[in-house]
């Protein structure tokens, strides 16, 4: 009984937590001008909950299934471009791709469903154009996972330090891939993406964020979470009580994908911009430095980390410059 009521406290506590959170995110948003020496703290929340986001999905990986795995930034790469390039409205495309002839996709998922449900300036038009970012951002984590899957049939295999050195590779590859100047009518080769769609309050990352990280503490708690638990645990055990070691593993790699490339997407549009030389690996190096700070296999200590990592990193470094 104690304990029943002792949950039910934490849960009111935390949704109470994460209510006044909110609030406060759309009451600075509404009240802090840009010109503000405040305006950084809205940076600090808005890139704090998309690095929140890709650092549970690292933890899914990393410290849930006990798979070592350093190929995040390149899924987030994919998941920044496959929104971007779709999210570029055909206005801009000469100007965006003036090194490839303004490229051979010049349309822009958004302007067409803006356009057709009303137009700019419409309520129909803004509704139009949310309904096609997020449409493009479910988009960059499904590819994003469908190339993960594929990458996963011969790396997930392989084991501990293997495994890391293999995923590593392929991230390596994939930001060579997509500066390969004979994709650029498509991912613009080794220039920059820009003038695409992005949000237009700090609500929307931190919205997004939190319900993609809902969803991955609602997966950890299903019966596929404790799969992953008991695979992390003991390989051997888990295997002995009837769990499928590859399609499990291959079932995190891809679910930690999707979120991955979500990620991605929100980072792109926090950024205004897109290029592939800024997914390195110190990139993957930084979000596993956060899974580490928050402790591996805790969620909250992921969101904790990621919010005190980009605070240090945006605010006070620069303060101290």
């Amino acid at each position: 009984m104690e304990q029943t009521l002792s949950k039910k406290t934490k849960t009111a506590c935390s949704i109470i937590a994460i209510a006044v959170f909110l609030i406060l995110v759309y009451l600075g948003d509404s009240f802090i001008m840009p010109t503000s020496k405040w305006s950084m703290l809205m940076k600090v929340l808005e890139k704090g909950s998309i690095y929140a986001l890709i650092a549970v999905s690292m933890n899914l990986l990393n410290g849930f299934t006990g798979l070592f795995s350093l190929g995040q930034a390149g899924f987030m790469l994919i998941g920044a471009y496959a929104y971007a390039i779709f999210a570029i409205p055909a206005a801009d495309h000469e100007a965006v791709y003036q090194y490839f002839n303004g490229g051979v996709l010049q349309f822009s998922i958004p302007e067409i469903l803006m356009n057709a449900l009303g137009g700019e300036g419409s309520f129909g038009g803004f509704l139009g154009q949310y309904l096609g970012m997020f449409l493009l951002i479910l988009f960059a984590g499904l590819l994003t996972a469908g190339i993960a899957f594929l990458i996963g049939i011969p790396v997930l295999r392989l084991k501990s330090d293997y495994l890391a050195i293999a995923t590593l590779g392929f991230a390596e590859i994939l930001r060579a891939f997509f500066q390969w100047n004979t994709l650029g009518p498509v991912t613009n080769g080794s220039n920059i993406l820009r003038n695409f769609v992005t949000y237009e309050t700090a609500l929307f990352p931190v919205i997004f964020a939190g319900l993609c990280v809902a969803l991955i503490v609602l997966l950890i708690n299903s019966t596929y979470g404790r799969a992953f638990k008991a695979i992390r645990d003991d390989e051997i055990a888990a295997e002995a009580m009837g769990v499928n070691l590859f399609k499990h593993k291959e079932l995190a790699f891809v679910i930690s994908s999707f979120f991955a490339g979500v990620g991605g997407s929100l980072l792109a549009m926090f950024q205004n911009n897109v290029a592939s030389a800024a997914f390195t690996t110190n990139m993957t190096y930084e979000i596993l430095l956060i899974v580490v700070i928050g402790g591996i296999g805790s969620l909250s200590g992921s969101i904790m980390g990621s919010f005190i990592f980009i605070g240090l990193n945006e605010w006070l470094l620069r303060g101290l410059d």
